[in-house]
């Protein structure tokens, strides 16, 4: 009995001190803020605004350097517009916080939790630069959520990480429906362009 426990106890030590060594070489890379932003593009068919928002959260990366994980927040209050003068801006930018699009009194937050993480092989023209990955995940806007999957440029670059990445929305999934009738003065197409462009500060054990 002795030396079974003997031989568990080792088991039990040996186990635990590969998953501490797996965990030491895992790394998380949070997001900077201040050198990151998301920039959108929303379109009619005879004009378009283009803008951008803060991003926070974080990208994990397995002991091998591949990513396997990442938690973003978007924080709706930080949406800019880049193309209007200041009053136009400001008319601009209160209509889409409105329940007209983001409704912020209620949905202050977009969010996006990647679930897989895997090698990009496509010649997508509307992709990112170099994108060496296929990101999927869940996307919460507005109170829905919905899986979206795009393609990604990651590189880390001695202690940094950066991503960047191009797609599209279609903001209708996510019951985004204000000026959707191509009959109306005002109609709005329902894609709206992503591009994504993520800085981090040095990575860190996890």
């Amino acid at each position: 009995m002795k030396i079974q426990h003997l031989l568990l106890a080792t088991l039990a030590l040996s186990i635990y001190a590969g998953c501490k060594d797996d965990q030491s070489d895992a790394k998380i890379y949070a997001v900077n803020e201040k050198s990151s932003k998301i920039e959108w593009k929303g379109s009619a068919p005879d004009h378009f605004h283009v803008g951008s928002f803060v991003v926070q959260g974080h990208l994990t990366v397995d002991k091998g350097g591949r990513v396997n994980g990442g938690d973003f927040k978007i924080p709706i209050a930080s949406i800019q517009n880049y193309d209007l003068p200041d009053e136009q801006k400001e008319q601009l930018l209160t209509h889409l916080k409105s329940p007209d699009f983001f409704n912020i009194a209620i949905h202050p937050h977009a969010e996006f939790h990647i679930t897989e993480a895997g090698p990009y092989q496509s010649d997508d023209p509307d992709a990112a630069e170099d994108a060496n990955y296929l990101i999927s995940g869940s996307f919460t806007m507005i109170g829905q959520t919905h899986q979206i999957s795009f393609p990604a440029s990651i590189t880390i670059e001695g202690a940094q990480l950066i991503a960047r990445a191009s797609f599209k929305l279609n903001r209708l999934k996510w019951g985004m429906t204000s000026y959707n009738d191509p009959e109306e003065p005002l109609y709005l197409l329902p894609d709206v362009e992503i591009k994504l462009k993520i800085m981090s500060d040095t990575g860190q054990d996890k």
